[in-house]
């Protein structure tokens, strides 16, 4: 008798176990559901109509007044700057046309693009260590020129397919203005990348970026965040890149403007003919041993290999104060690890 009691006891016990964690796995699921359905609900602004494009992206036309700027406090009451007051030289003959600004196209989010962050809040946001810095899976091209004052910055980005090995890596040419160290670190970041986790694909990609202090808690992509304006009715911003360089054939260039307007202190960008974007000057402050990786940097072959066959940058010039284009005084290259990416 004693038996057959303790049987019958461990039973119900082992059945409530199971019934208090599968509900607790469920609420959990039912909580993360409901915030990721309010940052869905936060990023798809309503659509007066929508587009899918050729490669499966669904872009909405959303009326400018829920522009996402406007979900920044800072910005509840803000005049967007429709055309720059300043421009560089060389750029005047470039200004945007006058347009009836009704609506602007802007790249879906999906559940699955927000399930491959690290979390719910660090959406459309980088990591902690993507401020820039010689690593052995880096190259870069510097600018060395202290006692200048930086306004901007340009030049001709050649683009390519990369191959990127795992979900984790990836692969970007960018223009990268910087100021600033670590915790107070600015960046504005404009260029094309392939970042499966991101993206969830393996395309070059338009992209923006910006962070105020070193990509810990302000910034993000594109417009994943208030922080940057498009009023640019034909381009959106996350889109896939529709041509790419072939090997020994036709090469495919993005030239990339960056540069300081004067008089607002809006930072705006120009990607080939596409002018209308700008950083707000109110969020971005400009003052004064690895593994071998077969992921691909460019077209994924050495400089050596020559035209056609490797990515380049060129035409790169700085803008100063004065919104004077010139080529950088003293520019030097370097490689970090020449066995794998060289220039």
């Amino acid at each position: 008798m004693i038996g057959w009691t303790i049987a019958n006891l461990v039973v119900p016990i082992i059945l409530l176990i199971v019934l208090i964690v599968t509900v607790t796995r469920s609420e959990s699921s039912n909580s993360c559901d409901a915030k990721i359905d309010e940052l869905l609900n936060k990023l798809n602004k309503p659509a007066l109509k929508s587009i899918k494009s050729p490669d499966g992206d669904i872009i909405d036309c959303v009326h400018f007044k829920n522009h996402p700027i406007y979900n920044h406090p800072l910005f509840k009451n803000h005049t967007i700057q429709m055309r720059p007051s300043s421009y560089p030289d060389g750029h005047n003959n470039s200004k945007p046309e006058k347009q009836n600004l009704t609506s602007i196209p802007i790249v879906r989010t999906r559940k699955q693009d927000i399930l491959r962050a690290e979390s719910i809040a660090r959406f459309g946001k980088k990591g902690f260590n993507s401020i820039p810095q010689l690593k052995p899976t880096n190259t870069t091209i510097k600018v060395n020129s202290p006692r200048a004052k930086f306004h901007g910055a340009k030049a001709v980005i050649n683009v390519w397919k990369p191959y990127v090995q795992t979900v984790g890596e990836f692969s970007f040419a960018q223009i990268w203005v910087s100021a600033g160290r670590q915790k107070t670190l600015n960046n504005i970041e404009a260029g094309w990348q392939v970042v499966k986790k991101v993206d969830g694909d393996d395309k070059p990609r338009y992209f923006v970026y910006w962070t105020a202090d070193g990509y810990r808690s302000t910034g993000c992509y594109n417009l994943d965040c208030p922080g940057f304006v498009t009023i640019n009715q034909r381009f959106a911003l996350g889109g896939i890149v529709p041509r790419v360089s072939t090997l020994n054939g036709q090469q495919e260039v993005i030239p990339t403007t960056i540069w300081k307007d004067s008089l607002t202190g809006n930072w705006w960008l120009k990607f080939s003919t596409n002018l209308n974007f700008y950083w707000a000057g109110e969020i971005v402050d400009m003052k004064e041993g690895s593994k071998h990786r077969l992921t691909q940097m460019g077209s994924g072959h050495f400089a050596e290999n020559g035209w056609k066959k490797a990515s380049y940058f060129n035409n790169v010039e700085i803008i100063d104060q004065n919104d004077i284009t010139k080529a950088p005084i003293n520019p030097y290259t370097s490689a970090t690890n020449a066995n794998c990416y060289n220039i």
